[in-house]
């Protein structure tokens, strides 16, 4: 592989990396505050809404691609060893934690908000709100936190190229 693709893969890998960090730091300090004031009818139907429309190709791409230009990213950089793999494969184990995070615990909470029905016609709110909320939000956080820290090791493995 030539030098060029590597740095175009680690770039690409530190892009979409950021953009799902972004994301989910987003929801933590923004949308899911924000929801926080507002009343059971609101957040359940805006969480619904969101839930269907983010899988999307935008979304995906970057959520799918990150992970797969990690490996790639950290793949061509074996044979080379020093700090850029260390940094590399430190952003790979970070984000498999935000992968993981998303798909065994985030999205199981998604589809049991959405198989609860449509807004107008839940029952209770109130606990649908309160099966949902607390624990969705707990588990942005750690997926914030593991988004970030995946960024941040590619920046380092960026800087570390240059330096």
């Amino acid at each position: 592989m030539t030098e060029s693709i590597r740095v175009a893969v680690l770039a690409g890998a530190t892009l979409t990396t950021g953009l799902v960090a972004g994301l989910f730091f987003a929801f933590s300090c923004a949308v899911m505050p924000g929801l926080a004031g507002t009343d059971d009818r609101t957040l359940v139907g805006a969480m619904q809404s969101i839930n269907r429309r983010i899988l999307n190709g935008w979304f995906l791409g970057a959520f799918l691609g990150a992970p797969l230009l990690l490996a790639v990213a950290a793949a061509a950089h074996l044979g080379r060893g020093g700090a850029v793999l260390f940094w590399t494969l430190a952003a790979l184990a970070c984000y498999l934690v935000t992968f993981g995070v998303t798909v065994r615990l985030n999205v199981p909470l998604n589809d049991r908000l959405e198989v609860a029905g449509p807004v107008d016609g839940i029952v209770d709110l109130a606990e649908a709100r309160a099966r949902f909320e607390a624990a969705w939000v707990r588990w942005n956080l750690v997926r914030t936190v593991s988004s970030v820290a995946a960024f941040a090791c590619l920046v380092a493995a960026l800087l570390t190229r240059s330096g």
